[in-house]
């Protein structure tokens, strides 16, 4: 595909002229601080990728932060003369360990790694291969010495969660306790094997009070809970219903082992209430008479299983059902059963759910439960109650950034400017969807805050001496992505604001857009938002975007979150490259726009895949009201549910957006419109509308047009 130049691309003389000046300035002061730092420190990274980073165009006030001294200039003087080459990596000799480790045979790995040098940058993966498969044989000779030669390191906390986990296995306690507290963020059986380590069965508790599965390692904790009594039988139902609720229902026979006798699950009774749920209800219905002290603890339990479990598939006819059986349940049972259907019936967008919320009444409501009872107020525009729900959450609950914008939303609407203003104030300053609102509702225009000066030589000399983000670097490049996002994040732990942008700096120098991103994202107070979002590949995808008349901050808006630019990305259920295009969406794609040379292997080409992904949002976007909510939301999640979320009536794009019933849609399109909003700042110099932007969106139409039905 032949590009035209990027200056083409722009819409003014005098946006050509500026990007030119800038992109000018840019590639001299990336190139001059790459080459004094490489001259000074020896090091053997490739040379930095400038032309794939779009110049951050200064919003008001156009200055720089000027970099604070990270160190005194003498000490900084020294680091960089003293500065030490990177160590390298053999390819072939690693590669052939890290075969070895995946293929299980353990002489052919111990060859492997005796064969790689003792001073390779990736050495320590090799050893650490090879103790983790010699533990798992019950010989824990070398861990202590590899812990004591990488302390500090993802490799020996990671090392060190399962050599503790060996010695809980042995109940070697003494060991245990001591290498416990040098471990960072336990997982729950560590955590119940330092109850059984410290006799303290009582950490079992939080865990046994939610639907999470228990591991081995908690079990004697249970035992020892229930032997004292201080897991009651009730304690021991609750459990149940968590379990049985969250559709786990071998956990929850699990449970049931705890119960007396008298009052377990028959067998089966379990399953077949899970299979047939309405055929269990039309039974408790037909039985004569229930006996008058009512239901027992085991039926009232499997009824509002039964009740849960039909809601799932049709909540109601689940409803209809509750109605009926209501009188034969504790007024506490019912209104349960009546907070689960409401939950579901407002994730279904459906009327009733706020009346069924009226009957939970008293209820105790999770999280969850809680959130969508705001979300059906939001749907209803129950203003009202959307304030009084949120007023009865819990603080921690209520500080989200959507509950404070939403309640400050319906003060506005009931006439409470002012302390509607004071909540907008708490999120204005953010640079989330929410905090992006908030500030437009005080008039305020979204601005990209000052950016931080480039790292200076000392600054980068220390990053680049991370050995994490060393061996982060050498992973990628053998395609290691997994392993080198976990040893770049562990490096960047405890990182100022000043060396995360110049881990951000090193990441983009060499390609490795996500991690430059990620870096860049985590810093508080000091920022360089042209590197938060970034813009690699300007020229393929602009002239593509051009082309199909698409918005190109939209566009990067949504691969930001697709793929963080990673060409090579693929999602679990498929999706490919750039724009996380679906193999069966790019051939219908391809036959639409007549790409007869479409082959499947091209997909994570970068201009087929942009001009797959391109052509797809906007034929999506055509056939959704161009509506870049509904667009985004499609491309997340389908064409024909996003079309079957919208109301009955026209609707604010960010009541739709807090709507979406999937969590996972919910929080992309919120991120895709706000980075859309960044982008627009960076490539048109003008900040834009965020609620123009996402406008409003319009009710369910009659009918479809027949490309929009046969849209995958």
């Amino acid at each position: 595909m032949k590009h035209k130049h990027l200056h083409s691309l722009l819409t003014t003389a005098t946006a050509r002229q500026e990007y030119s000046r800038q992109q000018k300035a840019k590639r001299l002061q990336c190139g001059y601080i790459y080459l004094i730092f490489s001259v000074m420190a020896g090091t053997v990274l490739a040379a930095p990728a400038v032309d794939a980073i779009v110049p951050a165009p200064e919003i008001v006030p156009q200055t720089t932060q000027t970099a604070p001294d990270l160190v005194p200039a003498k000490e900084a003087a020294q680091i960089v003369a003293q500065a030490i080459p990177m160590k390298t990596s053999d390819a072939r000799a690693f590669l052939a360990v890290r075969d070895a480790a995946r293929s299980g045979n353990v002489e052919r790995l111990t060859q492997a790694v005796a064969a790689l040098p003792k001073d390779d940058l990736l050495r320590p993966w090799a050893d650490y291969w090879l103790l983790q498969k010699q533990l798992l044989m019950d010989d824990e000779r070398g861990v202590a010495d590899f812990l004591q030669a990488n302390q500090g390191s993802y490799l020996a906390n990671k090392l060190r969660g399962e050599w503790l986990m060996f010695l809980g296995k042995q109940a070697d306690w003494s060991r245990y306790r001591a290498e416990y507290s040098l471990l960072s963020q336990p997982d729950t059986a560590h955590i119940c094997y330092t109850g059984q380590a410290n006799n303290t069965p009582n950490v079992v508790r939080p865990f046994w009070l939610t639907d999470t599965d228990l591991p081995a390692a908690c079990l004697p904790l249970v035992n020892q809970l229930i032997s004292l009594g201080e897991l009651s039988t009730d304690d021991v139902w609750q459990r149940i219903r968590r379990l049985l609720s969250a559709g786990k229902v071998g956990a929850g026979k699990t449970a049931a082992a705890y119960l007396p006798t008298d009052e377990s699950f028959t067998r089966g009774s379990v399953e077949a209430v899970a299979a047939d749920p309405a055929r269990y209800l039309n039974r408790l219905l037909t039985a004569t008479p229930n006996p008058p002290e009512g239901l027992t603890r085991r039926e009232r339990e499997l009824t509002l299983f039964a009740l849960h479990s039909l809601g799932k598939k049709n909540v109601l006819a689940a409803a209809s059902y509750l109605h009926r059986v209501a009188d034969t349940l504790p007024k506490a049972d019912a209104q349960y059963a009546w907070g689960k259907l409401a939950r579901l019936a407002a994730g279904q967008h459906l009327p009733e759910a706020l009346a069924w919320y009226d009957l939970a009444k008293d209820a105790p409501l999770d999280e969850d439960q809680m959130a969508w009872h705001v979300r059906a107020a939001l749907r209803a525009t129950d203003w009202r109650r959307v304030d009084q729900v949120i007023s009865n959450m819990p603080s921690a609950w209520a500080q989200r950034p959507e509950w404070i914008y939403w309640q400050a939303r319906a003060l506005q609407v009931l006439g409470k400017p002012e302390p509607a203003n004071a909540l907008f104030s708490r999120l204005a300053g953010q640079t989330n969807f929410y905090g992006q609102l908030a500030a437009e509702a005080l008039n305020w225009s979204i601005r990209l805050p000052l950016q931080a000066a480039p790292p200076t030589s000392a600054e980068n000399v220390v990053v680049e001496a991370k050995p994490e983000l060393q061996r982060a670097l050498a992973l990628f490049q053998h395609g290691m992505r997994v392993e080198g996002v976990r040893e770049w994040n562990w490096g960047l732990s405890g990182m100022s604001d000043r060396l995360l942008l110049a881990a951000a700096y090193l990441a983009h120098r060499q390609g490795v857009w996500d991690r430059a991103i990620y870096s860049a994202d985590r810093t508080q107070e000091t920022h360089n938002f042209s590197l938060r979002y970034l813009a690699p590949y300007f020229d393929q995808i602009s002239l593509e975007t051009t082309r199909q008349n698409i918005d190109v901050a939209w566009v990067y808006g949504l691969m930001r979150q697709e793929s963080r630019f990673v060409t090579q990305a693929n999602s679990v259920v498929g999706a490919q490259g750039l724009m996380q295009v679906m193999p069966a969406t790019a051939q219908w794609v391809a036959k639409k726009i007549n790409l007869t040379t479409f082959h499947p292997h091209q997909i994570r080409e970068i201009n087929t895949n942009v001009l797959l992904g391109v052509n797809y949002l906007r034929l999506v976007n055509e056939s959704l009201d161009n509506s870049p909510v509904l667009a985004s939301a499609a491309y997340n999640a389908g064409p024909g549910r996003a079309r079957r979320w919208r109301g009955t009536q026209p609707m604010e794009g960010a009541i739709y957006a807090e709507t979406i019933p999937f969590s996972e849609t919910r929080d992309y399109v919120k991120k895709v419109m706000s980075n859309t909003m960044y982008y627009h700042l960076l490539f048109n110099h003008t900040p834009q509308s965020l609620k123009a932007r996402i406008g409003i969106v319009l009710p369910q139409g009659d009918s479809v047009t027949s490309a929009a039905k046969n849209l995958p």
